[in-house]
């Protein structure tokens, strides 16, 4: 089901009118198109929630367009060039190819996961493998049973990256803290009950901590921890991705790995009016809070003290974390390996 929503700041609080395609520092408008609605927490949220932050940051007007599914999007990026929008983010890999086609066809700026087309068309590669070095020290920090946890929809770059930061962060902790990777299949994104089902198992391995990666399928990753008991008796404690779970926590939210992408789309509205669109890549950093680790009531304070000087020493280049996208390096960093679709 498509919804489509306007919200502009106060100070262009105008009706919207139908534009030509914009000159590269003309810049009023903005839209975002998502596969899902902006409830979930994550991905699709985090989109349109960073979309209309940018919005208010930039003084321009955000059109929304949610829930289109995974189909043909062209005709709504051609509807929301037609109503004006100058830059568009299309906020799914599948979009890509039309989104290019689109942005060519109707001068329009847009932002995909390909690479980049100046003047017209840019990319963001969206990985918080920082995030997650900070997320796996605190989990390395807090576990009483040694093992840990990390749970993944899919083997995508994106999740490659965190859990192979998160890896990182545990290891310069301490090395002998056993990592137990699971995967639930190969693209198990909305998979709630195969979630459960496999964290369940790996809690079953006494691991006490859960670094979960799934958009809707953390759901069921979440069911198991607020549910299930590790051999030791240990509470178990969940660590998420992308979106902020607080409000709905009840009692087993220890952090996440927040992706806020409100500085990443206001440093392309500002790029769009300069000029330099798509002569970079738009990234998530520890410097602007694009990237970040959630501090809830859970964290000690002096554990989270610890948190924000490792954090200032990787932004101070004192501590590397590698970038790793493969599957199989992710692998290569676990004691052991699950994976459903084996």
């Amino acid at each position: 089901m498509l919804s489509l929503l306007r919200s502009s700041s106060a100070a262009l609080a105008l009706l919207a009118v139908t534009l030509p395609p914009a000159l590269a520092a003309d810049v009023d408008t903005i839209a975002i198109v998502t596969p899902e609605q902006g409830t979930d927490f994550g991905w699709n949220q985090q989109g349109i929630e960073g979309l209309e932050a940018a919005a208010e940051a930039t003084g321009t007007e955000a059109i929304i367009a949610q829930g289109l599914g995974y189909g043909n999007v062209r005709p709504t990026l051609r509807e929301l060039a037609e109503d004006g929008a100058q830059l568009i983010i299309a906020h799914a890999s599948g979009y890509s190819t039309e989104a290019i086609e689109v942005a060519k066809e109707m001068g329009v700026h847009m932002v995909t996961g390909n690479p980049s087309e100046p003047p017209l068309v840019a990319n963001y590669n969206l990985t918080a493998e920082k995030g997650a070095y900070l997320a796996g020290v605190l989990a390395a920090k807090m576990t009483k049973t040694k093992v840990l946890g990390i749970v993944v929809s899919s083997e995508s770059p994106n999740w490659n990256a965190q859990s192979a930061g998160f890896a990182q962060g545990v290891r310069a902790v301490s090395p002998e803290i056993e990592l137990r990777y699971a995967i639930i299949g190969p693209a198990a994104y909305a998979d709630v009950a195969g979630a459960r089902r496999v964290t369940e198992s790996v809690i079953a391995s006494n691991a006490d901590i859960i670094f979960g990666q799934g958009n809707g399928s953390s759901f069921g990753m979440i069911q198991a921890v607020e549910t299930v008991t590790p051999p030791s008796g240990e509470k178990v404690w969940f660590i998420d991705v992308i979106g902020d779970k607080t409000s709905i926590d009840k009692g087993h939210l220890l952090s996440s790995v927040i992706w806020d992408m409100a500085p990443v789309f206001t440093q392309m509205v500002e790029d769009v009016r300069a000029d330099v669109f798509g002569t970079t890549t738009y990234a998530l950093a520890l410097e602007d809070g694009s990237q970040r680790l959630l501090q809830t009531d859970h964290i000690p304070a002096e554990i989270w003290a610890e948190l924000e000087a490792v954090k200032a020493q990787i932004m101070a280049g004192e501590i590397t974390v590698d970038l790793v996208l493969e599957p199989a390096a992710t692998r290569a960093m676990m004691s052991t390996t699950v994976a459903a679709a084996e």
